[in-house]
């Protein structure tokens, strides 16, 4: 049974069309990356899951339910970590997850929630004192109140340091081997590719791809960059290397020694033979995958989108 299930989910408010037909699922268990550019709505699509807004038309299911006639039930089994709610200012910490405990009806030790987040510390102090990275760190002890089935981040790693936001990466693997299942939505691609089983890219309210990352790099076409250095190269090198059917793109870095950026989706070692047999001397290369954000930046750039219909459109 999926986590979540939504079928041609559309919103609009007014004129202005937020969701268009949106259709996807969420696998039990799974970490799913949930991306888009700002004003994709990817907000909206949380809002419409949580049940804070209505759909204009579509349905949506969370945990095998409803999500508008079984609200309640639903919230009781999510963690919620929203984007910009701020915290109580009078309220320490303890007072926080004291509320959250009570509210889920659970048992939870505030104490072990704050130690697991690296707030311990702060305990009781007033949240007005917090810090962006302490109030998100609370906010995700918040989260985590009841061993959630399911957790829904947006933007988590906001405001953390690189510390907070590895910190923040292994407690989503923790919650995932427990069982849960795991709905991220965040600017940072680093951090999405670290944790996600597969990753939805949503533009202008319509799902472009749905995806493993290695599935979208390959359906988008992003190739890898190669990156050599040469003692120096000449106009009829770097014209080869350019010819060459695999080679889509070549710079150039410095002039002695110089570095190739080429990118190749294909043989390398075509590229490294074609310099050598124009008498250009390799002292040195190195490849690079293209990176999430390479991908992002392919699927959502341009009128509409270099890698829209590539991919696995329908999530499974």
């Amino acid at each position: 049974m999926p986590a979540i299930r939504v079928d041609d989910l559309t919103k609009s408010y007014g004129q202005f069309l937020a969701l268009s037909d949106l259709s996807f699922t969420v696998e039990e268990g799974e970490v799913f990356g949930f991306l888009g550019p700002n004003g994709a709505g990817k907000s909206t699509t949380i809002n419409v899951l949580l049940d804070f807004i209505r759909p204009t038309a579509g349905s949506v299911e969370v945990l095998g339910l409803d999500a508008q006639a079984h609200s309640r039930t639903i919230r009781s089994r999510t963690g919620v970590l929203p984007e910009g709610v701020e915290t109580y200012d009078r309220l320490t910490a303890r007072k926080h997850l004291e509320f959250a405990i009570d509210s889920k009806g659970s048992d939870d030790d505030p104490v072990a929630l704050l130690e697991r987040v690296g707030l311990a510390d702060a305990i009781d102090k007033k949240a007005g004192g917090f810090s962006k990275g302490m109030s998100q760190r609370l906010m995700l002890a918040m989260a985590l109140v009841g061993d959630p089935d399911l957790l829904i981040l947006d933007e988590p790693s906001t405001g953390l340091d690189p510390n907070g936001a590895r910190e923040m990466r292994e407690i989503v693997r923790e919650e995932n081997e427990r069982g849960a299942t795991v709905f991220f939505s965040s600017h940072v691609m680093e951090q999405v590719e670290a944790v996600c089983d597969r990753v939805g890219i949503l533009r202008e309210g319509e799902m472009v791809a749905v995806d493993t990352v290695a599935g979208l790099r390959e359906a988008a076409g992003s190739d890898t960059v190669l990156r050599v250095t040469v003692d120096a190269v000449d106009d009829d090198a770097l014209a080869t290397v350019r010819s060459l059917p695999d080679v889509s793109g070549v710079s150039l870095e410095g002039t002695n020694p110089a570095t190739l950026i080429v990118q190749v989706d294909g043989s390398k070692t075509a590229v490294l033979g074609a310099l050598e047999e124009e008498g250009v001397e390799v002292t040195d290369f190195s490849t690079r995958e293209a990176s999430l954000e390479d991908v992002f930046h392919a699927y959502t750039s341009g009128p509409n989108g270099a890698g829209e219909g590539k991919s696995e459109v329908q999530a499974r």
